[in-house]
């Protein structure tokens, strides 16, 4: 796919309209497979993030707005948002997979679906959690417990899996009656103006939903706006500290999803031949552009060659090319800059002791595009480089241990903790092994996100939690309501 078709837009989507950029900039896209002009759009400057932010309090703020819908018409807001969305699927996984370079069969099944997802469930979950509840008084009286919406947020989405973690953030924000101001990956903007487009057509009110594209600084300065109420912010644990200190500084709620280097633990009794496309989800997914991925592999010693073995075989067998084409398994990485880090870490491995067992380069037939071949590292300490850092990329390293006492310690000798996976052909075994790791979610011989349960990290992996029940919570603030007892409220009468 050597060409593709310009996708340029002149204006931004603030307060329910296209609007005329208040800046010059522009961000210009470049697709990961060709290295080719994808398209451009406006990029947002900060009176931009003020004309957004002020639609977003408006719209909040004002009698009769969306904080002060009753909840069967915002669910209804996120079904029509839901088919909107799902219209668009399809464009959507194109636009994604043509910018960062997810494989298009991969793209299908999460950006073109997963969206509306989420939309259609917290729709269904707002309507049977109750806003007021009513608590006996120790001290007599009642006490009324109100879930009210925390206000106007500002949602700061990476560009690994741009819409599916725009709707981890916006649907259960709209649902709990939140206004929002989105602030996209520069990598990935071309799929925002679908987002904009769905926004619209579900009839959603001006300045409930505002996307203002741009870079760090942009970023910066939507966190320390002081009409934001609170922030949700996906990307690196470097950033995400900051983001935290700054919050912390304002006492602003915030929501941080950070990094991550999982560990598969790789059991004695694990029958890895028979779970060859689970173990790739688990660690290769989206060319390794994953935060919570196992991108540590633990294997026995007993077993070790043979785990080696077997994922060298994963990594060679995958086909390698053109995010666009649907045969595609992994494409290339967002970026050069991507590429030249993680090209460094590979470098690191090498420089440090560790063994490649398959990859370590460039594939030979692909003079064009940011490709990096998938590539396992064995001979590996838990203490090198390539096995404490998130790399980002399609890059195993394969670890040897002795006993599960020090798979388990191996596994939480690490700063993150948001992902992992077990293999073994005990599930209850791997479920007893799972609960000792120290991280916000794992699987036993799978890895898949759900949205009924809560997603987020342990230490430098994250603070708070997104989908399931608790990510409604993370949008609402609880007050209470001391009601005097009948008595003491006559006498006061």
């Amino acid at each position: 796919m050597s060409t593709q078709t310009m996708i340029d837009s002149d204006e931004l989507f603030i307060g329910g309209e296209w609007t005329e950029p208040r800046g010059s900039g522009r961000i210009r896209v470049i697709a990961a497979s060709t290295e080719e002009p994808a398209g451009s759009v406006p990029e947002g400057s900060n009176a931009d993030i003020d004309a957004a932010v002020g639609a977003a309090r408006a719209a909040f703020d004002d009698p009769g707005g969306w904080s002060s819908w009753p909840v069967e018409e915002r669910a209804l807001a996120l079904e029509r948002l839901a088919d909107a969305l799902e219209s668009r699927g399809e464009e959507t996984a194109r636009r994604v997979s043509l910018q960062n370079g997810m494989p298009i069969s991969t793209a299908l099944v999460t950006e073109a679906v997963f969206p509306a997802v989420l939309a259609r469930y917290y729709a269904g979950l707002v309507r049977q959690s109750p806003l007021e509840e009513t608590r006996d008084g120790l001290l007599g009286g009642k006490i009324g417990v109100l879930r009210k919406p925390v206000g106007v947020v500002g949602a700061i989405v990476p560009w690994n899996f741009p819409q599916c973690l725009s709707m981890f953030k916006l649907a259960p924000a709209l649902a709990a009656g939140c206004t929002v101001v989105v602030k996209p990956s520069p990598e990935t903007v071309l799929d925002s103006l679908l987002l904009a487009e769905a926004i619209a057509e579900a009839e959603l009110p001006a300045g409930v939903v505002n996307i203002v594209p741009g870079g760090r600084e942009l970023g910066a300065y939507l966190v320390e706006h002081p009409r934001v109420d609170k922030i949700a912010f996906t990307g690196s644990s470097v950033s995400g500290r900051l983001v935290a200190t700054r919050c912390g500084e304002l006492l602003r709620p915030v929501t941080l999803e950070l990094g991550g280097k999982s560990a598969a633990i790789v059991l004695d009794d694990a029958d890895l031949a028979g779970a060859v496309e689970a173990l790739f989800a688990a660690t290769l997914l989206n060319n390794g552009q994953m935060c919570a991925l196992s991108t540590r592999v633990l294997a026995p010693g007993s077993r070790y060659d043979e785990v080696v073995g077997v994922l060298a075989g994963l990594a060679g067998a995958l086909q390698v090319g053109d995010s666009l084409e649907p045969a595609t398994e992994v494409g290339p990485v967002a970026s050069a800059r991507q590429r030249e880090r993680v090209e460094g870490y590979i470098e690191k491995g090498r420089a440090q002791g560790a063994r490649v067992v398959i990859g370590g380069g460039r594939p030979a037939d692909r003079d064009r595009g940011w490709f990096v071949e998938p590539t396992i590292f064995a001979d590996v300490q838990n203490s090198y480089t390539i096995a404490r850092e998130e790399i980002f990329g399609p890059v195993l390293a394969v670890i040897a241990y002795e006993g599960i006492d020090e798979a388990v310690a191996l596994a939480n000798d690490s700063e993150f903790g948001l992902g992992g996976s077990v293999w073994t052909s005990d599930p209850e075994r791997g479920e007893a092994v799972a609960m000792r790791v120290q991280t916000g979610s794992i699987g036993v011989n799978h890895y898949t996100l759900d949205p009924a349960a809560p997603f987020g990290g342990v230490k430098a992996s994250g603070i708070g939690r997104e989908l399931g029940p608790e990510g409604l919570a993370a949008y609402q603030q609880l007050q209470s309501i001391y009601k005097a007892p009948p008595s003491q409220a006559a006498a006061a009468s």
